[in-house]
């Protein structure tokens, strides 16, 4: 897991060649013109989940894994608390992977949590839990889908 500002965004293009592309794009759009749904910039390879939602509390929000997909996760309205917890401890997945959807969803908590404001930026791998959506309030967020291969 990654945290960090969007003005720092080039500290990590190296990890993915998809990365540069994804935050190009989001610094230079203007979000609140948009309405919700999905962007594809390189077709299933990266897209962007613009995405409405309503916070959760920490014993609400799920934990959940990708295997086929990085998430780069940036809050848009207001800050947006997130868990986190190395896959490899997660132990009560809900249901089992869902390859479709690309997520295995558990009823483990994080182990530690993290502020994310609008401005900053959460990098999950599929070696690491989270626990996205924690807050109050309805919100608007920025979900960047990096293939990994």
């Amino acid at each position: 897991m990654i945290l960090d500002a969007l003005e720092n965004s080039a500290l990590y293009e190296s990890l993915n060649p998809r990365f540069k592309a994804a935050f190009d794009y989001v610094k230079k759009t203007d979000f609140s013109k948009l309405e919700p749904g999905k962007i594809y910039l390189d077709e299933k390879n990266l897209f962007i989940n613009f995405a409405e939602g309503k916070g959760k509390t920490k014993e609400e929000a799920k934990m959940e894994t990708h295997r086929d997909y990085i998430d780069i996760q940036i809050p848009y309205t207001q800050d947006e608390i997130m868990g986190y917890k190395p896959a490899k401890d997660l132990k009560n997945p809900i249901d089992p992977y869902n390859e479709e959807k690309d997520i295995t969803k558990y009823t483990d908590q994080g182990d530690s949590y993290v502020t994310v404001k609008p401005g900053q930026f959460a990098i999950f791998f599929p070696e690491d839990g989270h626990q996205p959506g924690i807050g109050e309030g309805p919100f608007r967020k920025i979900i960047v889908k990096v293939k990994v291969k």
